[in-house]
């Protein structure tokens, strides 16, 4: 009877763990990538042009074609750009 307990016991704590994780990844905000506002070495990943494809490697301030991720709807207030606005003025 004891053992029988003990697993119920575990098996709830498990699913509880699983449900709290769930939910507390569905509260996360929605972002977006934010383009010509990223410091130098502050980039969150890959730019536009392909010179690198890893984060933190910026070489300078507000580079157009480096990004960071933003609140989604905040990066033109930024002073940011899309990935199309991004991409249009890298081919001017």
């Amino acid at each position: 009877m004891n053992h029988r307990l003990i697993a119920s016991s575990a098996l709830a704590s498990v699913l509880a763990m699983g449900l709290l994780s769930t939910a507390s990844a569905a509260d996360a905000p929605a972002k977006e990538k934010c383009f010509g506002i990223a410091k130098a070495g502050a980039n969150d990943c890959a730019n536009l042009s392909g010179t690198h494809s890893c984060a933190g490697q910026a070489n300078a301030d507000n580079s157009a074609d480096e990004w960071k991720y933003v609140a989604k709807g905040t990066c033109a207030s930024l002073g940011g750009k899309t990935a199309d606005e991004a991409k249009k003025a890298l081919k001017k």
